[in-house]
Parts: C-alpha cells; structure tokens; sequence
C-alpha cells in the first residue's frame, strides 16, 4: 500500500490495523531490570495494605508511585528551565 492511501485510509477513519506489521513493534524504554531493595518492614507493611486496599500487587503499587514521581521530577525540572 502507498504511504498516500495509507494516509487517506487513516484520514477517513477506516481500520487500518491490518495494513500494519505488528511482529516487531517495540515499546520504547520498557525494557525491564531487577534490582533489590530492602525496606523497612513497617513500609512494608504499609504498602501492602494500600496494594489490598486498591486490589493491585505490592510490586504494582511500588511502580506507580515511583512513575508518578519521577514524572513530577522531571515536570519540576522542565517547569524550572523555563523561567
């Protein structure tokens, strides 16, 4: 398919997921690492029972919160640039 009928196809709505190759894709910086961390057990247990208490696992809550600060991080650092 030519770049201008994929392009209009798009433009108009239409499905275009088969007109797609989808065996290679790759989401960037989403590969993954393991490291250790060792916590204080009443931290611990705090984040286990904000993990039950929203119904996701302790590794789950532990990413999120560290995503939603790095994110505040970085939005901290962007908005200080521009001054």
């Amino acid at each position: 398919m030519k770049a201008k009928d994929f392009d209009k196809k798009f433009d108009n709505n239409e499905d275009i997921i088969d007109d797609l190759d989808l065996s290679s894709i790759k989401r960037p910086n989403q590969a993954q690492k393991r490291v250790n961390v060792d916590f204080p057990t009443w931290m611990i247990d705090s984040l286990d029972k904000e993990a039950n208490r929203v119904g996701v696992t302790r590794q789950s809550i532990i990413k999120v919160w560290l995503a939603e600060k790095l994110e505040e991080q970085a939005a901290n650092k962007a908005l200080h640039r521009t001054r």
